[in-house]
């Protein structure tokens, strides 16, 4: 099939979440998508906030934030979180709001899973900050757990799309990672060692 060249901004489906931190002794959530794992030791999770976000002078001031993943039922409050600017509303009562271990933190209750971070590094970019933050604790609603790990099936994570702007939830279990090329690996191992 012929690819098509488009603009540049066509990116696949991000997590959302609701970024959480204290500004100015308050609490404040933002609606954020821009989310990706950038290491495993220690657990470090990046989240890509624009300069103009209080969040953002919040993660600075504090060196603590919360990433806490809602499901489809708050779609709306999370929507509404990206849509209005914690310098104007109070967002603080938007949520039942709880604490773990790291002063700054503040997550949803309602949020079947939440991270709390203490801020491990600032990357400055033309318009954003990339705030990569040390994931201290994860705390998640029981029914969301098999076997002690988070199903993401049981709970159907928010997902973004740009530049349509939709939210989406999971599909189907396409298979297993680190699993399901084994095969075409054993395949390999077989032509180099000629066996």
């Amino acid at each position: 099939m012929e690819k098509i060249r488009l603009d540049p901004n066509q990116l696949p489906p991000m997590p959302v979440a609701l970024a959480g931190t204290m500004v100015a002794g308050r609490v404040n959530f933002m609606a954020a998508g821009w989310i990706t794992r950038v290491g495993f030791n220690p657990p470090l999770i990046g989240v890509s906030i624009n300069h103009r976000q209080l969040t953002g002078s919040g993660i600075r001031e504090t060196g603590a934030f919360s990433l806490c993943f809602p499901g489809p039922a708050l779609v709306e409050k999370t929507d509404y979180c990206g849509l209005v600017s914690g310098r104007t509303v109070d967002k603080s009562a938007v949520f039942d709001v709880f604490y773990g271990e790291t002063i700054g933190a503040p997550m949803v209750r309602e949020c079947p899973l939440c991270l709390e971070m203490r801020l491990y590094q600032t990357v400055e970019l033309p318009s954003n900050r990339f705030f990569i933050g040390e994931i201290v604790a994860a705390w998640a609603d029981g029914e969301i757990l098999t076997d002690g790990k988070v199903d993401v099936e049981k709970y159907q994570p928010l997902l973004l799309t740009m530049p349509d702007n939709r939210y989406w939830s999971l599909g189907n279990v396409v298979a297993g990672a680190w699993s399901v090329g084994k095969t075409l690996k054993r395949g390999d191992d077989h032509e180099r060692t000629g066996h």
